[in-house]
């Protein structure tokens, strides 16, 4: 028999066609073959929603291969990814191929492995048209949004500008934090730190001022400090109780798309876009030096945290060949998922738990061993046993006045002896206290009023959005890359360092939304509507009543718009920098076009002089003298050129110093990482040194 199969990129189809032999052909459908069309809204809303899907432009060649290889196959298999839009594009390929939509064609892989391919592949069903529902349920009422609210912007505010579902919603959470920032008012407070010894121990433990007569006390001010500082100079210091106690520390869960999002932008720096294409390719398969192609991680779009038995036992395998029978808990570990979480995945793990990193890094690039090593850790260190913690609080008296300290040791280091989750904000680590008892007498090696002013909420980085926008049920994980990627192409929000900041444009557009359209930016309304989303993936409700029930609020409110803002435009404030129009003479603002900001002149239509925003490092360039300006690349990553490229050819991804070479006098540039070192760049120069001389 003759027998295609179906994925949707080149290097899942080389993975499994290793597994299926030569009764098998596996092909690619380059990710979806139909769509929504481009230039036209595409959706007959008096026709109950009714999508007018064409064949995508670039995809035609393929197409015609595809009904060539299906025409002369005893059996066609879709096997496109095991989620909702890769039902939806196993539905298109149906129909596109002539194929029964209710015959069992259909199949899934949860992990692109031997036995993963194999289960997949003996489990044939139809297609779930549930799941196809609600993704043209999404993707229609995407674009509705997207085609509606897009003009209207355009003719208010300007052309190019877009709102969306999911984007509009992320943008004002991160201009509300903003605003939050610009309203906080600091207030002042005050601590009293001591650092003690004992009689024993000369090594100073920290303790904090905790109040009077056992009741707490907060000190807003300098004179309630000196007036207590004052009072406790007088006084001796004297251990009260002890208590001791152990504390377990349990492990984090594997990861789901989201969490594993948070982390790597926490531990690795990645943007989630970047932390998605490494999965990706994960999933889909490595060359391995012993194995061939192989998928390293199950499937990387899930929000479940089970995971299988055969799982579990290749983790307790390895965590007791590598650390000893100690390090397994008690009972296995049962992870609740969240209550609207889709349980048709496990959780992202690796498929063969024994493949430590170590063993396939020769074999990755270095995004994918970076990430393949986080994914790894996490899952292994979500098996093994708790950590116990040996606990000393004491309460510690100074007449009248009680201060607190408090510390741990390590009894038993259990997971963490692998691995850590890292917070979106550091706390303060207690250290470990000396041997304490009671009526112990102990020396003041410091006594001092430290003054302190409560901080403002701090901006969202992509960590702390994605986590936002998951716990507020906003989207799905597996959109917040494509998400966060549009809001700072559209110049709605941009990043300083690796917190997301609102530019006045999103900020302007924020509020116009606000305004005239309340719901599409409110978060319970877009979470509700994510609900009514999943419930027509459930099979519980109609697609077509669903967008109905939206779309006649929506229609009243955009005419409601139209009416009361005819003939008004939304100016977007300019924001005036240093920089003087040679022209002019004028202070030069900051614009946004289609390709991000410019410099431009105020004086417009008058003086019409434009310049490139550049960032002078205040560093020479080693080849011409030119000044070496900050650039960004394709991809966004930070280098550093000469500003007369391309005349002069001199980048570089090393950092130049105001520091000049004690040798030539050039600037001298600082290489990071393993290697790092300061040098100089100029030909014949040798002089370096290292990072910490």
């Amino acid at each position: 028999m003759s027998n295609l199969v179906i994925v949707e990129s080149p290097a899942k189809a080389k993975t499994i066609k290793k597994y299926l032999g030569q009764d098998y052909q596996v092909v690619a459908s380059m990710g979806h073959v139909r769509d929504l069309p481009k230039n036209k809204i595409g959706v007959d809303i008096e026709h109950n929603f009714e999508p007018q899907y064409v064949n995508i432009k670039t995809q035609e060649d393929l197409i015609k291969s595809l009904k060539k290889e299906a025409k002369k196959s005893d059996k066609v298999y879709l096997a496109t990814d095991p989620d909702r839009e890769g039902e939806a594009i196993s539905w298109h390929l149906a129909h596109l191929l002539n194929l029964d939509v209710a015959d069992q064609n259909r199949v899934t892989f949860n992990e692109i492995t031997k036995s993963g391919v194999q289960s997949g592949m003996s489990a044939p069903r139809t297609i779930d048209l549930d799941l196809v529902n609600a993704q043209q349920a999404r993707r229609i009422l995407d674009r509705i949004v997207g085609y509606k609210l897009s003009p209207f912007l355009w003719r208010k505010v300007r052309r190019g500008l877009s709102a969306g579902r999911v984007q509009s919603v992320a943008v004002r959470l991160i201009v509300d934090r903003e605003q939050e920032i610009r309203d906080f008012k600091p207030e002042e407070y005050w601590s009293i730190d001591a650092m003690l010894t004992t009689m024993q121990n000369k090594k100073p433990f920290p303790a904090k001022f905790y109040g009077i007569d056992g009741k707490k006390v907060e000190i807003k001010n300098k004179e309630q400090a000196d007036e207590i500082l004052a009072g406790v100079k007088q006084e001796d210091f004297v251990v009260g109780s002890v208590k001791k106690g152990v504390r377990r520390k349990s492990p984090a869960p594997p990861f789901t798309t989201s969490t594993m999002q948070q982390e790597a932008s926490r531990k690795l720096g990645f943007q989630a876009r970047r932390t998605m294409k490494a999965a990706q390719e994960l999933y889909e398969g490595v060359e391995l030096e012993e194995l061939g192609a192989v998928g390293l991680i199950t499937y990387m779009r899930t929000d479940s945290l089970r995971i299988s038995e055969e799982a579990r036992a290749g983790a307790y395998a390895y965590i007791e060949d590598k650390y000893g029978k100690q390090y397994i808990p008690q009972s296995p570990r049962a992870y609740k998922s969240k209550a609207n979480s889709q349980d048709a995945h496990e959780a992202i793990r690796p498929t063969m738990p024994e493949m430590s990193p170590d063993r396939v890094k020769a074999s990755l690039t270095g995004d994918q061993y970076k990430l393949y090593k986080l994914i790894w850790e996490r899952f292994i260190a979500s098996q093994m046993a708790n950590a116990l913690l040996d606990t000393v609080s004491a309460e510690i008296h100074a007449g009248k006045y009680l201060f607190k300290a408090s510390g741990y040791s390590v009894k038993f280091d259990g997971f963490t002896v692998l691995y850590e989750e890292s917070k979106d904000e550091e706390t303060e680590t207690e250290g470990k206290l000396p041997a304490l008892a009671q009526n112990d007498p102990l020396n003041v090696k410091s006594l001092e009023g430290n003054q302190h002013f409560t901080q403002p909420p701090p901006r969202y980085t992509e960590a702390s959005l994605i986590k936002a926008l998951e716990e507020n049920g906003i989207g799905r994980p597996s959109t917040y890359a494509a998400t966060i990627t549009t809001i700072l192409s559209r110049s709605y929000v941009e990043r300083e360092q690796k917190q997301l900041k609102p530019t006045a444009l999103g900020e302007v557009i924020t509020k116009l939304m606000e305004e005239r359209f309340p719901d599409i930016v409110d978060v319970d309304f877009t979470a509700n509507m994510e609900e009514n989303l999943d419930e027509v993936e459930l099979g519980k409700k109609d697609w077509v009543q669903t967008l109905s029930e939206f779309y006649g609020g929506f229609e009243k409110t955009l005419e409601k718009a139209e009416k009361d803002m005819e003939g008004s435009r939304v100016k977007v404030p300019d924001e005036e920098t240093d920089v003087v129009c040679e022209q002019c003479g004028r202070k030069m603002v900051i614009k946004i076009g289609r390709f991000g900001k410019f410099l431009a002149c105020p004086g417009f239509p008058e003086c019409k002089n434009t310049k490139k925003i550049v960032t002078e490092t205040g560093g020479l360039c080693p080849l011409c003298g030119g000044k070496v300006l900050e650039k960004k690349s394709k991809s966004g990553k930070k280098y550093f050129g000469c500003e007369h490229n391309p005349k002069c050819g001199f980048m570089t991804w090393d950092e130049p110093l105001k520091e000049q070479c004690p040798k030539c006098g050039a600037t001298l540039f600082k290489k990071r990482g393993k290697m790092g070192k300061i040098y100089c760049a100029k030909e014949g120069c040798e002089y370096e040194r290292g990072l910490k001389d």
